[in-house]
């Protein structure tokens, strides 16, 4: 038996797409938790009770903002169907307003799974907070995503 420098896979086939969906879920979720669990660390206003509260919140917006995109997503395709200057105006405007809009869901809904255990202060009773918290996790998922496909 020769001993290889380092140890081969336990597999060689690619993964299905189910496979495939839940590696990516699965380290959005982690992505989103360290981003979450990063500014309960460093910024006053942003308060979690515990790392299993943030978890469990991490979880929750990876599944709310995956929802909201689908929604854009169908509104979108809604509106780019139909031709003209209304439906193009609609299509950006419409997008604007679930992307916006679906932040004071988001956190309406942390407050009722959470309650005081997920605080988020500061200008407009946490909503700016909350806002940099979810585009930070957006953007962190977004060069994930980016350094992942450079290695292909």
């Amino acid at each position: 038996m020769s001993k290889q420098p380092f140890p081969l896979a336990a597999s060689a086939t690619l993964p299905s797409t189910n496979q495939a969906l839940f590696v990516r879920y699965f380290t959005a979720t982690l992505v989103d938790l360290v981003v979450l669990n990063l500014f309960e660390e460093y910024w006053q206003h942003v308060v979690i009770g515990s790392f299993t509260i943030s978890l469990a919140a991490a979880i929750l917006l990876q599944l709310l903002l995956k929802l909201t995109l689908w929604l854009e997503h169908k509104v979108a395709d809604y509106f780019n169907a139909r031709p003209g200057a209304y439906s193009r105006f609609m299509r950006y405007f419409a997008a604007w307003l679930i992307l916006f809009g679906s932040k004071f869901v988001m956190l309406e809904a942390i407050s009722m799974a959470f309650g005081e255990a997920v605080y988020f202060g500061g200008p407009m009773h946490g909503v700016v907070s909350f806002i940099a918290v979810v585009v930070a996790m957006v953007v962190a998922e977004e060069l994930v995503i980016r350094l992942y496909r450079r290695l292909a």
